[in-house]
């Protein structure tokens, strides 16, 4: 099995690409969780080509495809954006966003081809953050990397759940 981590840019194949597993590991992650008006219109509104395009355009964002023997299997989004604890407002930080691989190639060499490489990328920021769901499978992973839960609990960004930061 070849696993490789690639970064990603605004072209009509990566496009078509991200589009597909958005909404793919949108609906794994979030369909037991949401009622389904809720998670249609949240992929409908930041998983759509245009959405994508400014996103994968805006130089805040990095993006990351993870293949398994030439097949997209998963993505993640580095990104300067996102709602920031307190603790971060005076750290040169950036996170870990949307981490996600589709559950029939969720094995450890893939999850760790993909989150090392967003480690690689974030290496030189002085903290590397990560806002989840609670519910989240990723979160073993991530404590097991060496981040660490915050106690308080907050609202996920753009969804109606209970989530956490992760820091390292």
């Amino acid at each position: 099995m070849n696993i490789i981590a690639k970064f990603t840019v605004a072209t009509e194949q990566s496009l078509d690409i991200l589009v597909k597993l958005t909404r793919q590991l949108a609906i794994e992650k979030f369909s037991m969780l949401l009622d389904p008006q809720v998670m249609e219109n949240y992929i409908t509104q930041y998983f759509n080509a245009k959405a994508l395009v400014v996103e994968l355009n805006s130089m805040s964002n990095q993006w990351l495809v993870v293949y398994v023997d030439d097949q997209p299997v998963g993505y993640a989004q580095i990104t300067s954006k996102g709602q920031r604890t307190s603790y971060l407002e005076e750290k040169r930080a950036i996170r870990i966003a949307n981490f996600g691989i589709l559950k029939q190639y969720n094995l450890p060499a893939v999850c760790d081809v993909l989150f090392q490489k967003c480690l690689s990328v974030c290496k030189s920021y002085e903290v590397i953050w990560i806002h989840e769901y609670i519910q989240s499978p990723w979160i073993e992973l991530f404590e097991n990397n060496g981040f660490s839960r915050k106690k308080e609990t907050y609202q996920l960004d753009e969804l109606p759940l209970t989530s956490l930061y992760l820091m390292t």
